[in-house]
């Protein structure tokens, strides 16, 4: 019974996805559980593969930055895998390790980078168009940049409608284009000695789409894809193309991607992880990291209000209305889910959410993120919180982009599959499960995430009960 000294209530639910512990233990109860086998994960040895769509700002800031970080030149600031602790067993322990050192991950020196791009130009020179990054520091990495050269990409001007280029596969279906893409996977892994892979949806995003018939199933798809389909996106066909090729897969724009039911099926078949959608970064990351403060002090909101201006390339596609509803779809899901105003609807259930996002040029990659939010406190009276933003897109994508081809990495090491909630930590839509609501707030993210690393590694899950310490 509560209260009650030596009793216990313990119930423990554990996927891959989805890892909770809630327990009131004795001492020597929780004691015991620290007993519980590792999972085993196959060693890291040999070359870790980085296969990426879309060789832009993003993706060359993120490539840039490892080659800096592996000749000492700069600090994978923003970097769980790099930077972060991970606390175990008692507050009183002092045992916090680094994360890389707690869990078997892929070391930076044995990353491979790859990829696809409409344009032809090397991640050096696309580096240098993107002006993420000084001149100065790209001429120190020059030479590896220089030697990646983007391979012709599937693109379908229907799902992108403001740019265009000329390097793309142009012969034979969109099945025959998967196809190329395998192809295209299993040379570069044995041009560069690849032992493992995985891929990194970093292209730009796609016009918004609901799942339809042709997604239901992998034979739909696949003869989808011989009819050419409509319904099929490009980056569909790089997430279809790196499950049978093996390779785990993120996706870090918020298009539908690789949550279809077809593809979803096909990497538990293939016992490949997957994860996404759309890297969190900007005024999102704002939002998950305000709204749960606001609703753990059960203060009240009415409106609140989100405009951004970028001038990257990023902000010119999303100019076109169809992506502008994929990205504002994420965008809008977001609140809603952290305030639960069907829980609270005193609180939250007339609140106004806007969000825009308008392209300027010379702005460039330093997007500026405006937020208007109006709250309320004791006997309903109102008060105004403003939140300008002055953010580097790129900058705070690049550490996601490591920490997540690390993390889905060692998952598949480790024999994780399909959906990765845990991984929920770095995106605007976090996947999950079919009847689950998607967990937003930022702090309920990280824990699950070091909880899950524990779990791996055979270790006490951290409850944060605090009674151990009064027994």
């Amino acid at each position: 019974m509560p209260g009650r000294r030596g009793s216990s209530v313990k119930t423990v639910s554990i996927t891959s996805g989805v890892l909770f512990l809630l327990i009131t233990l004795t001492a020597k109860e929780r004691t015991k559980l620290s007993t519980r086998e590792p999972v085993q994960i196959a060693p890291a040895e040999g070359k870790l593969g980085i296969l990426i769509p879309g060789i832009g700002a993003v993706s060359t800031t993120f490539i840039a930055g490892v080659e800096a970080v592996k000749r000492g030149l700069g600090q994978p600031v923003g970097s769980l895998t790099q930077l972060a602790t991970i606390r175990l067993g008692k507050r009183t322990d002092n045992n916090s390790p680094y994360i890389r050192d707690f869990v078997p991950l892929a070391k930076l020196d044995d990353l491979v980078f790859g990829g696809w791009d409409i344009y032809e130009d090397t991640a050096y020179e696309a580096a240098t168009n993107a002006k993420v990054l000084d001149s100065s520091l790209l001429e120190q990495v020059r030479s590896p940049l220089e030697s990646i050269k983007p391979m012709k990409a599937v693109f379908d001007q229907e799902y992108v409608k403001r740019i265009n280029g000329p390097n793309v596969k142009t012969k034979g279906t969109k099945y025959d284009k998967a196809l190329a893409l395998m192809e295209d996977i299993k040379n570069f892994q044995k041009a560069n000695n690849i032992s493992r892979t995985v891929m990194i949806w970093c292209g730009s995003t796609e016009v918004f789409h609901r799942p339809s018939a042709v997604h239901e199933t992998l034979a739909s798809f696949e003869e989808g894809m011989r009819r050419n389909d409509p319904e099929i996106a490009p980056s569909q066909i790089y997430a279809y193309a790196a499950l049978m090729s093996g390779v785990p897969f993120a996706n870090g724009a918020p298009n539908l991607t690789h949550d279809i039911p077809a593809l979803l099926d096909l990497a538990r078949e293939r016992g490949l992880p997957v994860c996404g959608k759309d890297f969190k970064t900007g005024q999102t990351f704002m939002k998950t990291l305000l709204a749960p403060g606001f609703k753990a002090r059960m203060l009240g909101m009415s409106g609140w209000f989100s405009t951004n201006i970028l001038g990257n390339r990023d902000g010119e596609v999303l100019e076109d209305p169809g992506s502008f509803k994929s990205k504002e779809e994420t965008k809008l899901s977001v609140l809603d889910s952290i305030l639960q105003p069907h829980l609270y609807p005193d609180l939250y259930k007339d609140l106004y959410h806007a969000v825009r996002i308008n392209y300027y040029p010379p702005r460039g990659d330093a997007k500026e993120g405006w937020d208007n939010i109006d709250i309320f406190g004791w006997l309903g009276y109102p008060m105004q919180i403003k939140v300008d933003f002055l953010c580097r897109d790129s900058i705070l994508a690049a550490p996601l982009v490591l920490d997540l081809v690390l993390f889905l990495d060692l998952a598949h090491r480790a024999g994780m599959r399909g959906i990765q909630e845990w991984l929920s930590f770095y995106f605007k839509a976090p996947m999950h499960a079919p009847g689950l609501y998607p967990e937003h707030d930022i702090f309920i993210q990280l824990m699950k995430l070091k909880n899950t690393l524990r779990w791996m590694r055979g270790a006490d899950l951290i409850t944060h009960l605090g009674l151990e310490y009064y027994d």
